[in-house]
């Protein structure tokens, strides 16, 4: 067994603490990672406060993870020594289901492996995230990091640029396509860039209007003030009915469904990416009137992970991150919550040593 550190809860809600553990030894297919950078994703916050039920402790968390390969099993033919590689959401799958043979290992039927809060294929092993200096991943679930892009503001690609990535390309987001992101956060200023990347016309939908200058920044051509029940914006926001073919609400907290759906051109699809704690009302009207649609996504398959890499390798696309020491991670959790940090932690697991 391989000795690691990490910092765990150690209940819901329990503030992260140092935590020695134990990594299996690398079988044929392994990688042994030596974990540089993790980003923070609100995933970690609602796990570690187990708000979506079934958290397990203790818990490393962590699922946008890069560093380099240290160790490699007999076996392994993907990788090399020294190789810059990530570590996403998942690290295994059943590989047999017809989602898993057609790299849509997200979807897995049987539920992939995740990387962590979950357990291993051997329904005994807890897995553990990155919030620790070294992880042991099967080589067909490790995604490969592109040179040209720095390996802090690429570790939150891994969850929240493939979140977004994948919903733009399936549902074929290009030119002359009009697409809203809701919500400027982690998710929603990696959709930014990428829906520019894809030459549609990109607005932001957000509750901040501070953030217009630098959604414009990023590429959005234009930005919106979602109305509030006091507010001057209802009249110009009302004007958007009907307009957008492509809706990507990224929120994680609760909002009117029905509203935004009737903002939708005809055959426009919202897709829903953020993961709310409680259930959302929905109408049918807003559906039928114009034969919209409403979806979900979630992460992308490793096949599509590493495309989305590559996409971002090749239009100069990375995160917008604050680093930080793994020490100080119980301070951004509640800010990760209040939407203060511009856009994504990332955890410098290298202070670890």
């Amino acid at each position: 067994m391989i000795p690691v550190y990490g910092y765990a809860a150690q209940q819901a809600k329990a503030p992260l603490s140092q935590y020695p553990f134990e990594r299996r030894d690398p079988r044929n297919h392994d990688v042994v990672v030596n974990i540089h950078y993790c980003g923070i994703c609100h995933t970690d916050v609602h796990q570690v406060n187990d708000e979506w039920g079934g958290s397990i402790f203790p818990m490393v968390p962590g699922h946008e993870i890069v560093g380099i390969v240290t160790k490699v099993g007999a076996n392994v033919s993907r990788y090399k020594l020294g190789d810059r590689v990530g570590v996403g959401c998942l690290v295994d799958s059943c590989r047999k289901c017809n989602p898993c043979i057609n790299d849509l290992e997200q979807y897995c039927i049987e539920g992939p492996t995740m990387t962590y809060n979950g357990i291993e294929r051997d329904g005994q092993t807890r897995t553990q995230g990155g919030y620790s200096n070294k992880i042991v991943v099967d080589e067909n679930y490790v995604l490969r990091i592109p040179d040209n892009l720095p390996m802090d503001r690429a570790a939150p690609l891994l969850c929240a640029g493939i979140t977004m990535y994948s919903p733009l390309i399936h549902w074929k987001a290009g030119p002359g396509k009009k697409v809203g992101i809701v919500g400027l956060g982690g998710l929603g200023h990696m959709g930014v860039k990428i829906a520019h990347a894809l030459d549609t016309e990109v607005s932001v939908i957000s509750h901040s209007k501070r953030k217009q200058d630098e959604a414009k920044k990023m590429g959005a051509d234009k930005f919106y003030a979602a109305p509030t029940s006091s507010s001057t914006d209802q009249k110009s926001f009302d004007e958007l009915k009907g307009y957008f073919d492509l809706i990507l609400n990224t929120l994680s907290v609760e909002i009117d469904w029905n509203y935004y759906l009737n903002l939708l051109a005809l055959d426009g699809t919202m897709v829903v990416v953020g993961l709310p704690e409680k259930e959302t009302s929905l109408g049918a009207s807003p559906l039928i009137n114009a034969r919209r649609s409403l979806a979900g996504s979630g992460i992308g398959g490793i096949k599509e992970t590493q495309e989305m890499l590559d996409f971002c390798s090749k239009y100069d696309i990375s995160s917008d991150i604050e680093l930080i020491p793994i020490q100080e991670v119980n301070e951004a959790y509640p800010r990760v919550v209040n939407s203060d940090v511009r856009y994504r932690f990332v955890v410098d697991i290298k202070s670890l040593d």
